[in-house]
């Protein structure tokens, strides 16, 4: 006879119990590995820079690297298309503004300069023998009205005889008109030929402009051919040290091409790379220290350039006292930009990624705490190593300032 077994009994079986253990025991693995991933970091406090924030005095300042610049450069450049034939000068040598540095040539402008003599030898001859025509035209017309003149005077005296011998009875009355009329028609004669003088005058003038304009663009074309003949010795224009050649014998050269450089070696500016993030507290005539590793000498900015370059925002600096010996173009300086003082204020380090007026986050580290607890700040001023803290931190407080993106999905971090 069967007898049925009831479901109860069917749980005590041993294979039955072990999976019913195993589905326990994996629930709670997940439950651990959910609880695990919700746990605070570890960080080594060897791998962050911590900072202690304080109150007081911040001394406002931009820090930036840079160089010495030469404040008067002179680039040389070709004034025509040419080959050089010969670099007298090397760079580094001292030259003078008449010093001559390069050697160029060209036979087509020297032909082109002689063509422009010859060209204006002709145009002054030109003026020459126009004047010599037009001023024998001018003594033609004056001693026709010479003529005109003394004609007029005959006539005039005939006049006067016939009208006395016409009022004593010794002369006929038509011989007295006649000598009116004939009068009356040298007067007219002289009027014109007077007027013709003026014209030829006036011609005279309107001509030789015209033929002087001629001369003097045949002047102004050899004054060209002049200078560019010229240009073939390239000078330094100034007193400086020749700092570059950019050209070498034989080398073809277009019109404009750089050919060197002259610099003042003795009055340097400092050039400096200011962060982008600091630029937007400079201005001029802002007082700054330059460490040229061999002494320190006070300066002042003169100029801020408007745009920025790769990341960086450009500023020169001119010295208000002599530079120490040993500076030279090129060498290479660490600037301090003097902003100000902020009195009695909260400051810390300045926190990676903070700007100017801006709000962030940092960890704090309490006293006798190992754990970090991430407190919304908000910054004030900001200095090249400094920043004002206007919420969030109190002086005595401890903060991590290097970079922690990698934590931001935390509010906690653990200190080992």
């Amino acid at each position: 006879m069967d007898i049925a077994k009831s479901p109860a009994s069917s749980l005590r079986r041993p294979r039955t119990l072990w999976l019913a253990g195993g589905a326990a025991t994996l629930i709670l693995a997940l439950v651990a590995t959910l609880a695990l991933g919700k746990a605070a970091p570890t960080v080594v406090r060897s791998d962050i820079w911590i900072g202690t924030a304080e109150q007081g005095e911040m001394k406002r300042e931009i820090r930036a690297n840079g160089t010495l610049v030469p404040r008067q450069i002179r680039w040389i450049t070709a004034g025509a298309a040419a080959t050089v034939q010969q670099v007298v000068v090397e760079p580094g040598a001292r030259v003078q503004a008449d010093t001559l540095i390069l050697q160029l040539v060209n036979p087509e402008l020297q032909a082109d300069f002689e063509k422009q003599k010859a060209a204006l030898a002709g145009a002054e001859a030109g003026v020459a023998a126009q004047k010599a025509l037009l001023r024998s035209q001018l003594l033609d017309a004056q001693a026709v009205q010479t003529q005109a003149e003394s004609d007029l005077l005959t006539a005039d005296i005939k006049r006067v005889a016939n009208e006395r011998a016409f009022s004593k009875g010794a002369a006929a009355e038509i011989e007295v008109k006649q000598s009116k009329i004939t009068v009356e028609q040298d007067q007219k004669r002289l009027a014109i030929q007077s007027q013709r003088v003026t014209a030829i005058r006036a011609n005279i003038e309107a001509q030789l402009r015209a033929e002087e304009a001629k001369r003097d663009q045949a002047a102004r074309a050899l004054d060209i051919a002049r200078q560019q003949v010229n240009s073939l010795g390239v000078r330094a224009g100034i007193d400086g040290i020749l700092q570059q050649v950019d050209v070498e014998p034989g080398q073809q050269i277009a019109s404009g091409a750089k050919l060197a450089r002259v610099a003042r070696p003795d009055d340097l500016i400092a050039r400096l790379q200011v962060p982008e993030a600091l630029a937007s507290d400079l201005a001029l005539d802002l007082p700054v220290d330059i460490d040229t590793r061999n002494g320190k000498v006070a300066g002042r900015l003169i100029r801020v350039d408007p745009s920025v370059r790769n990341g960086s925002v450009t500023v020169d600096v001119a010295f208000d006292t002599p530079l120490p010996a040993g500076a030279r173009p090129e060498l290479s300086v660490e600037g301090r930009v003097v902003l100000g003082t902020l009195p009695n204020v909260v400051n810390v380090g300045r926190p990676y990624g903070a700007s100017s007026d801006g709000v962030g986050s940092l960890f704090v580290i309490h006293p006798g705490e190992s754990q970090a607890h991430r407190v919304p700040v908000r910054y004030g001023a900001m200095s090249s190593d400094r920043a004002a803290v206007l919420e969030g931190l109190r002086a005595g407080d401890q903060a991590i300032l290097s970079d922690t993106s990698q934590w931001n999905g935390y509010d906690t971090l653990r200190i080992r």
